[in-house]
């Protein structure tokens, strides 16, 4: 299964990413917590990473949705950012971030999620058409795709009504 039948298809797999930062004193905030601005970097350089990778073309950030802080994460963590495609559309593709905190014997706690999306840019940064779709291989993929429509759908609805 892909979205779009005219091009070349790309896997979930092909594009995932995954970023791992030991938090420092910089990376914290006046109450001794991850800095909420660093990590929005970090999911934007993470998810900007997996898009590039499936598009193979330079892409830009459009939009964030759904940003969710959960848990707080303390200097000396291992913070793990992961990003996969949830979503290839003509020219925009829907990240999914996660990150975690990741304890010395590898178990990781869910702190943040969010989806980014980004479209791909010609050489003269212009958006350009995305040059591979999304094979959709698994039950999970297909539910991401779903809810990739659904957010979709919604956020045209908020930009019409001036939001």
């Amino acid at each position: 299964m892909s979205n779009v039948e005219d091009r070349p298809t790309r896997s979930v797999e092909y594009s995932k990413t995954e970023n791992v930062h030991i938090l420092k004193y910089q990376d914290i905030n006046g109450i001794g917590r991850l800095f909420g601005g660093t990590l929005m970097s970090w999911i934007d350089e993470t998810g900007g990473t997996a898009a590039m990778r499936h598009a193979g073309c330079p892409v830009t950030t459009a939009a964030v949705d759904n940003l969710q802080f959960k848990h707080g994460a303390k200097k000396q963590d291992i913070v793990v950012v992961e990003a996969k495609l949830t979503y290839v559309g003509n020219t925009s593709i829907e990240v999914r971030c996660d990150t975690y905190v990741e304890t010395l014997g590898g178990m990781r706690y869910h702190i943040n999620q969010a989806y980014l999306t980004y479209v791909a840019m010609s050489e003269n940064g212009e958006p350009r058409r995305v040059p591979y779709a999304l094979e959709i291989k698994t039950e999970t993929e297909k539910a991401e795709w779903e809810g990739a429509i659904k957010r979709k759908e919604m956020w045209k609805k908020r930009r019409s009504e001036g939001f």
